[in-house]
């Protein structure tokens, strides 16, 4: 059974993320800072007459933002999801494209770098390229504990 991914990077990294999980994939220009938010909070936003909470994705995994600063002209990539009732925008690097995969994930094999063991569910291979499975709800899950942390 095929599944529909979007393919994207967040630290660097190659990321699929099934489309099931999103709403939409956006540039957020305008990004409000939250006085005494954790660093991996970025911020909040509006878009499309709702306020997204700005997730960056890289600084919770790695601890170092690497998507475009909030106000650049072009404006930071993120997913737009709804998780637990609430809206979130979440910072890539980039979005590369959304594709349909033929077969299933494959199970993480071997050692992968530590910072990415709590997020990268599974594996698939596009085009000759390995890419981690990330779970929007999982890595929002992370986040809620680093914050609790």
């Amino acid at each position: 059974m095929s599944q529909l991914y979007l393919l994207a990077r967040v630290a660097g990294t190659a990321v699929a993320i099934l489309t099931d999980e999103i709403e939409a994939a956006v540039r957020l220009r305008d990004i409000v800072p939250v006085p005494g938010a954790p660093a991996h909070v970025a911020g909040l936003s509006a878009l499309r007459s709702r306020v997204l909470t700005v997730v960056d994705a890289a600084a919770l995994i790695t601890g170092e933002s690497v998507a475009a600063p909030p106000g650049s002209e072009d404006g930071a990539y993120a997913v737009m999801c709804d998780v637990g009732g609430h809206s979130y925008g979440i910072l890539v690097d980039g979005v590369d494209d959304i594709v349909e995969i033929e077969t299933p994930p494959l199970p993480l094999c071997g050692r992968i770098d530590k910072i990415w063991e709590p997020h990268a569910r599974a594996v698939i291979e596009q085009d000759g390229q390995s890419r981690f499975v990330l779970s929007i709800a999982a890595l929002l899950e992370q986040c809620t504990q680093a914050q609790a942390a």
